[in-house]
């Protein structure tokens, strides 16, 4: 009897799963629909998820419609570029605010942190108008140094660095290691979850982030993914074929970074908050 009851308990547990999973993905099973689709029928009902006549072209109009390799780069270098950045930044000061003793270092961690609470939107003009005086608007660079530090990733770093016993790190001073040695050789090497976990927020929030672009890139050779995206979107016209199409594309490099460091997400998740 026990048996039976485990068996359903299981049986009813994985159904409820598979609804989950599937309701999650049917956006993108649409979109996938839709991105193979004529405009006319993108909307139409009843929902026709597997096309007719698949529009296969719609993947080779959006290359050429607009300067779609073009946005595709400069997403990359700048995720790239600003992910590589977060994670040293982030950790390097998380590695000062978790193993180093300092006057002041907790109410400081509390400073910082809290601008986690701050929405971007409060602080977004004066910003721009520090930018500006700099003359950093429409510049690659300029969006690069604001996105180069995370409070978030700082506070991700800490809690798992917190979880690395202090007494690993005195045995290395003790062998003669100062604590920049010891960040590189003995703490890094054993955050590669937490890193993995923080190296996919990265990647994903610069890489679908549409404001920051929109507000700071004026001319069309230093836009992004997302920017190209609305192009076509037009002033009577939406052309919902080629946008669903250029989302699919779009979507790749994210579901790559996804797959590569899976491994390692659930474990930093779990991980990171083991001591606070």
């Amino acid at each position: 009897m026990i048996i039976r009851e485990s068996k359903f308990s299981k049986f009813l547990t994985y159904t409820v799963l598979s609804l989950i999973t599937l309701l999650t993905l049917l956006p993108l099973i649409w979109m996938l629909s839709a991105s193979l689709k004529l405009d006319s029928e993108v909307f139409s009902l009843p929902i026709r998820w597997i096309p007719k006549n698949p529009q296969w072209k719609n993947y080779t109009v959006i290359w050429g419609k607009i300067p779609f390799g073009l946005f595709v780069w400069n997403t990359l270098k700048l995720t790239l570029v600003i992910t590589v950045i977060q994670i040293a930044t982030s950790s390097f000061a998380a590695y000062g605010f978790s193993k180093i003793n300092f006057k002041g270092r907790d109410f400081l961690f509390f400073c910082y942190v809290t601008t986690i609470a701050i929405p971007w939107q409060v602080y977004m003009l004066p910003q721009y108008s520090l930018m500006n005086k700099f003359h950093l608007v429409d510049t690659h660079i300029g969006y690069v140094l604001l996105q180069s530090f995370t409070a978030f990733g700082v506070f991700l770093m800490r809690q798992f660095y917190l979880s690395i016993p202090n007494d690993l790190l005195e045995a290395a001073k003790i062998d003669g290691l100062n604590d920049y040695r010891i960040y590189f050789r003995i703490v890094l090497p054993l955050s590669k979850p937490s890193l993995a976990t923080l190296t996919i927020f990265s990647f994903v929030t610069i890489w679908n982030d549409f404001m920051g672009p929109m507000i700071y890139f004026n001319t069309t050779n230093l836009k992004t993914i997302q920017l190209g995206i609305r192009m076509f979107i037009g002033q009577y016209s939406t052309e919902y074929g080629l946008i669903m199409a250029a989302s699919v594309v779009a979507l790749v490099p994210v579901f790559i970074i996804f797959l590569a460091f899976q491994r390692f997400f659930v474990q930093g998740i779990a991980t990171s908050g083991l001591k606070g």
